[in-house]
């Protein structure tokens, strides 16, 4: 096959074929979940009069690596990506839970400000490893199945359409999961509106980036993978 020549391949007939940039993208997902959840996920801020969590500045684009993932890749291994990011989750959580419980040496007067920033509570992080879930997972399934539907045009709308189910399942999830009791029922709600809506926005936005990345990977790789045949239950990580 020439170089650039695109090869459209079933998903279950791609076996064991070398792919080149598969592995980049999948660390760059769980690397940008993990700061998304870090370093964004606690912080509100508010401009223009919107109310924002300071993680939309980022974490829509662990879902143009989704779409990505999904599109030159396909399901089966855009699923793979999502348990990897599930499973870094957990472990971070854990991890800043142990390192946060252990006590402080005597003299050291930064405990509480180490424990507003990793001290993230168990409701919080149940929300967000069970919105992760579900929202990637539905946002690669539909995805998926409108590139069946049209039979791969329409990049756009297969993947504004599937960010808007699968940024909505996970902010539907989180933020009541999150914040229900917490927060003013009108704030959650003005919230998980504003930021669904953001995050459909930056979609929209990066839809040219979109292309550009997706376009290249394929011609790269010399694939573009259609999951006829795939199995597309959220219930396994092998391929």
């Amino acid at each position: 096959m020439s170089e650039g020549a695109i090869d459209r391949v079933d998903a279950v007939a791609l076996g064991a074929r070398p792919l080149r940039y598969y592995d980049f993208f999948m660390a760059a997902f769980v690397a940008i979940l993990l700061l998304s959840n870090l370093i964004g996920a606690a912080k509100l801020s508010t401009l223009g009069g919107f109310t924002f969590g300071a993680g939309i500045l980022f974490f829509p684009l662990g879902y143009v690596l989704g779409d990505v993932l999904t599109e030159v890749y396909g399901y089966a291994r855009a699923r793979r990506c999502v348990w990897a990011g599930f499973a870094a989750m957990l472990f971070m959580a854990l991890m800043s839970w142990v390192v946060v419980a252990l006590p402080p040496a005597i003299g050291w007067p930064d405990q509480s400000a180490y424990e507003a920033v990793f001290g993230a509570t168990w409701r919080i992080v149940f929300a967000s490893v069970t919105a992760f879930w579900a929202g990637e997972f539905a946002n690669s399934f539909v995805l998926s199945k409108m590139k069946l539907l049209t039979e791969g045009r329409h990049l756009w709308m297969r993947t504004i359409g599937s960010t808007i189910v699968g940024q909505g399942a996970d902010s539907l999830i989180f933020y009541p999961l999150a914040f229900y009791g917490v927060w003013s029922n009108g704030q959650v709600l003005t919230v998980m509106v504003t930021n669904w809506a953001l995050k459909v926005g930056w979609e929209a936005v990066l839809t040219p980036v979109t292309y550009a990345v997706v376009g290249f990977v394929k011609r790269r790789e010399g694939l573009d993978i259609y999951d006829h045949g795939t199995n597309f239950t959220p219930f396994r990580a092998s391929l």
